[in-house]
């Protein structure tokens, strides 16, 4: 890859006239080896450099084309036939669609005729194609008409084509077996699109260029999910095997944008916490906070909100509107809510003496519903052996046709893998463990998170000891800093930075 770049770089600086600044990247992350070239816009004399449409869009795929036929010897005419013979079919944008196109006048007609026989009959064959896809019309003999959307249409069915085989390489190299037809490209944008649950195959790149990542899930309905999750840094790193939630997140304006415009039309269009503890004096000092974060979050990242220096926010009567173009951009780097409800594998959470995910389940009023088939009926097979696992540690009992769980069960059992992990930390840490309990003020320097079976934990540490406590994303912005909180049952309210009046992340 390296040599044939830099001699179609030296080409291209020949056909343009001009020495060049570039640098490349030869990548072999995907089913086709490639390059990506970053090409400085100006040329020898630092004026900007121009070039025509044409030679970016055929001449540089001309020039490669004569570059790899100086090495390999030029194709012959029965393999050049025979590529032409396969495109015929092909669910995708072919050199045969382009030609089409260019010959297409501007109402999109165009003929069947070629310039030889073997040419008309690539193009007749190709149009009949197109009409089966419901992509061109035959308006008069060997006279068609093309649609408007011909080439958007085989662009996105081509790179459908491609993210199916993607989806069938990286199965195939876990170890799972899955039907073509139970691959499923997940769209967030769809108003009839529900969070999918299940375990995470895979974790790649979809667009090198805007560092847009993508998920392989393989769901307990049955299918297996392609998902694009948007910028690679909107979602946290997940295990692989890991168990995860996918929520399609919408455009709307959230509940707190509604009450901010609610409490500043009524009150000159300014917003502060006294402003909206005097509009509603029943609201929490916690809850106003989360509206104060989110005008911050609106200023930092769009500018679509003003604060004065004295902390009071100054509110447009348009706000509604935009908050709704915020989400938008939101949603455009992060078009999906990826929660990861456990980093353990089914095989790890079967013998876990944690409170699992599957514990969860067992022990949930409304379980989700599993599919008899694919990963579904993997989990509804794993859920029956852990809760023969509970039945012999005394967790739980069989009764007739149901079973008894232990009151506090998932309590019990993460108390038991908090202890045992906290007796590893200790001889490590050389301090003393002490139980997190609920009400209770937690204070300390947090220094790590902990994955386990019953959830990750964040490592909180005072001088002479240390607890675990359930971890929150917001607290890796204060590692190795002092932090505090209150635990509420399985949650925590954490107050970060030295000063315990400062603002509360729930």
């Amino acid at each position: 890859m390296k040599p044939l770049t830099r001699r179609l770089m030296a080409q291209m600086e020949e056909d343009l006239g001009t020495r060049l600044d570039w640098v490349a990247v030869d990548h072999y992350n995907t089913g086709h080896p490639h390059t990506h070239i970053i090409l400085r816009g100006k040329d020898d004399i630092g004026r900007d450099l121009i070039i025509a449409r044409e030679y970016i869009t055929q001449g540089l795929r001309e020039r490669v084309a004569e570059l790899v036929s100086l090495d390999q010897g030029p194709r012959t005419d029965l393999e050049i036939e025979n590529h032409l013979r396969r495109a015929l079919e092909q669910e995708r944008l072919t050199s045969i669609d382009r030609g089409l196109l260019r010959d297409a006048d501007e109402d999109g007609m165009v003929r069947a005729t070629g310039r030889d026989a073997f040419q008309q009959s690539l193009r007749a064959g190709r149009l009949q194609k197109l009409k089966h896809l419901g992509l061109a019309d035959e308006i008069a003999p060997g006279q068609w008409q093309l649609a408007e959307e011909l080439e958007d249409t085989l662009r996105r069915m081509g790179e459908r084509g491609d993210i199916v085989k993607a989806m069938h390489r990286d199965l195939t190299e876990k170890g799972v077996a899955r039907a073509a037809s139970d691959y499923v490209i997940y769209d967030p944008s769809d108003p009839e699109t529900r969070p999918i649950t299940g375990r995470l195959v895979r974790r790649g790149l979809a667009d090198e260029i805007d560092d847009r990542h993508y998920l392989i899930v393989d769901a307990v309905d049955g299918r297996t999910h392609y998902v694009e999750i948007g910028r690679g840094e909107a979602t946290d790193p997940i295990p692989e095997g890991g168990i995860v939630t996918v929520t399609p997140k919408g455009a709307e304006p959230r509940a707190v944008d509604r009450t901010i415009a609610e409490i500043a039309a009524a009150n000159g269009g300014r917003y502060d916490v006294d402003i909206h503890l005097r509009h509603d004096p029943t609201a929490s000092a916690d809850f106003t906070e989360t509206h104060v974060r989110r005008l911050e979050a609106m200023r930092r990242l769009a500018g679509t909100v003003e604060r004065e220096p004295d902390g009071t926010w100054i509110i447009a009567p348009d706000h509604l509107e935009r908050a709704t173009a915020y989400e938008r951009r939101q949603v455009k780097d992060a078009p999906v809510v990826v929660q990861t409800l456990s980093a353990f594998s089914l095989d790890r959470q079967l013998g876990a003496d944690g409170a699992t995910w599957l514990d969860r389940e067992l022990v949930a009023e409304a379980p989700m519903p599993l599919r008899d088939g694919g990963f579904g009926r993997e989990v509804r097979d794993v859920l029956a052996r852990r809760r023969q696992w509970l039945v012999e540690q005394e967790l739980a009992r069989e009764d007739q046709n149901r079973t008894i769980y232990r009151a506090n069960m998932l309590g019990i059992l993460r108390r038991r893998e908090l202890t045992r992990v906290a007796g590893q930390l200790s001889g490590e840490l050389g301090l003393d463990y002490t139980e997190a309990r609920s009400g209770e003020r937690v204070e300390g320097i947090y220094r790590r998170c902990l994955d386990l079976a019953s959830g990750r934990f964040a490592v909180i540490e005072k001088s002479r000891e240390f607890t675990l406590v359930p971890w929150r994303p917001v607290l890796e912005r204060s590692l190795g800093k002092q932090v505090s909180g209150i635990v509420r049952g399985e949650t925590i309210s954490w107050t970060l930075g030295r000063q315990r009046s400062g603002p509360s992340i729930s």
